[in-house]
């Protein structure tokens, strides 16, 4: 097991590459690739990095040269022979072969496209632009870089022992958690946090942890490095990117109405079994669901991932008995600012009513609140997210309109299209 604190100290240098592999993403992130490298190989469209937690400003404390020398090591990685042999040969889901030999041909020799960086009002203006398959995948990078960059910063102050101590303390903070999870009962759980993890080394750490902690109610991780190097299963289906995208390409509102099941019906030709997932909170919930078609209630289940947990898998709930589904055959996934209180009520109130998983992000790779003075490392929500695509704005509605975006036009005429009403606002933390 490796002494993180002692990796730390020793670490200090400023070149110190924080990804190091290509893989070193969230498994969602390369199944959405594929299906956009079939559909939408052409498209062109901009990521842009939202500081949500605005407070954190970042260009005040992260370095941007170091910055500069982090996503300029990102874009000199490829492949390694092994993580295309593990990509290429290893079953997931079930099913060998999940990446056709097109796409592994053309990701073999893919380089990640240029960004453009600047200052503004201490935080960093951090763009990507190009043919979508490229692009999308700076987004797990780029945050995992500026996550790590702004956790460096508040570690390079500290003394050897005093990073001992520290992280003797979040690892008995992330061991209790494990301690009180492991008592609920048919616990299914995966680690969502890539994206906004304290490091690689430390998220590692916590996915071992999690393994010996949970056993087989701890079910894989996102992370397709870890998964590889611990043999793991990857987890992950799609995100709000792909409507999102697909939206902006719409030329009527009609085509708008529609653009989300046309992302879902893409993907149906692609992938069975839990792979058929619906996140439906892109535009809202409730609406998604009472304008989709009878086929997508077939589907295996539903991620919840924004606005109340408990009212999202109700209306899942009360869906699918409109439709002649039996809930109880069903899946809930929870992933929307989960820690270990909220996993406990949201087990015990659908116990038996569905099938509940969970994929915890943040709070299990990057809870040190409380570990530092002023909480210097609390966690913060930063996002990279699709802007635009061939030249028109995306729009994401949520169903908190704390998590919405896109200018203020364009999100009232998809309130308008999509049906949204007034929305309960809710405090984003992670």
């Amino acid at each position: 097991m490796v002494d993180i604190a002692t990796r730390v100290w020793n670490h200090k240098w400023r070149i110190d590459p924080i990804v190091r592999s290509l893989i070193d993403t969230d498994f969602y992130k390369l199944l959405m690739c594929q299906s956009v490298f079939r559909n939408h190989p052409t498209t062109q469209v901009t990521f842009s990095l939202i500081n949500r937690s605005s407070r954190i400003r970042l260009a005040e404390l992260v370095d941007e040269g170091e910055l500069r020398e982090q996503l300029d090591h990102i874009r000199s990685l490829s492949l390694t022979r092994g993580e295309s042999t593990w990509l290429r040969g290893n079953t997931f889901y079930g099913k060998r072969q999940m990446f056709r030999s097109d796409f592994m041909t053309w990701f073999e020799g893919m380089r990640l496209p240029p960004y453009h960086l600047e200052k503004k009002d201490g935080q960093y203006e951090l763009t990507f632009e190009g043919n979508w398959p490229e692009v999308m995948l700076w987004e797990i990078p780029a945050l995992a870089v500026l996550m790590e960059l702004r956790g460096r910063a508040v570690l390079r102050e500290m003394g050897r022992f005093e990073l001992q101590v520290l992280y003797a303390r979040a690892m008995t903070k992330l061991w209790e958690k494990a301690e009180r999870l492991r008592r609920i009962p048919d616990l299914r759980l995966a680690d969502f946090g890539t994206r906004r993890r304290h490091s690689f080394l430390w998220q590692d750490w916590c996915v071992q942890a999690m393994v010996e902690g949970l056993g087989e109610k701890f079910v894989g991780t996102s992370n397709c490095l870890i998964a590889k190097n611990r043999d793991m299963e990857a987890i992950g289906t799609n995100a709000h990117e792909l409507p999102m995208v697909y939206s902006a390409l719409a030329d009527t509102d009609a085509e708008l109405r529609k653009a989300p099941y046309r992302v879902l019906a893409d993907w149906q030709e692609e992938h069975e079994g839990n792979l058929r997932i619906i996140l439906p909170d892109t535009y809202g919930t409730a609406g998604f669901l009472a304008g989709a078609p009878d086929w997508l209630a077939g589907w295996t289940g539903v991620r919840i991932d924004s606005g109340d947990p408990v009212e999202g898998a109700e209306t899942a709930i009360r869906w699918w008995k409109d439709r002649g589904e039996d809930p109880r055959e069903k899946l809930v996934i929870f992933s929307d600012g989960l820690d270990v209180q909220k996993i406990e009520e949201l087990a015990a109130r659908f116990r038996g009513r569905v099938k509940v998983s969970f994929g915890w992000g943040t709070m299990l790779t990057n809870d040190f609140t409380g570990l530092v003075e002023g909480d210097a490392l609390a966690p913060f929500s930063l996002v990279c997210k699709a802007v635009s695509a061939d030249g028109r704005p995306t729009v994401k509605l949520s169903d908190n309109p704390e998590k919405a975006m896109g200018p203020e036009a364009e999100i009232e005429r998809y309130k308008r299209v999509f049906g949204v009403g007034e929305q309960k606002r809710v405090e984003v933390r992670v």
